[in-house]
């Protein structure tokens, strides 16, 4: 099984939300997701966690790996909603990465506004919501 994922742009922010199980097989389509989240937008990268189901130790690796490459370019990376079974283990190789309770409180604490883009998997859960204004 594979993730999905949705970017999302607003002011001086990027919200990288990942659905599914961020195990071996999915590292690489995540590591993808980071490509394209570092190609676009600027500031601090929230990645929200709130449609993960669960994470392996590679999962975890990935996103401290994340965590390196984003701050190469100046852009913290900050944890929203993580699964239940588990947080960041800090191995001294990575920035530090907060974590917020849950997506609200990530845009709270930045105090951001309306989006103002969005590009997603194909498979992205609320993908059938008409009121959703998104890009492919």
């Amino acid at each position: 099984m594979t993730i999905q994922w949705r970017y999302t742009t607003h002011d001086n922010l990027g919200v990288l939300s990942v659905a599914g199980h961020l195990g071996g097989a999915a590292v690489d389509r995540f590591t993808g997701a980071i490509g394209w989240v570092m190609a676009r937008g600027t500031g601090p990268v929230v990645l929200d966690l709130t449609d993960l189901r669960g994470w392996s130790a590679g999962g975890q690796l990935a996103i401290a790996q994340a965590a390196r490459l984003l701050a190469v370019q100046g852009r913290p990376l900050e944890l929203a909603a993580i699964p239940a079974d588990g947080s960041i283990v800090p191995d001294g190789t990575h920035p530090p990465v907060p974590v917020h309770h849950d997506l609200p409180a990530a845009l709270t604490a930045h105090q951001v506004s309306e989006e103002q883009r969005q590009w997603r998997t194909t498979d992205w859960p609320d993908q059938a919501n008409p009121a959703q204004q998104s890009r492919k």
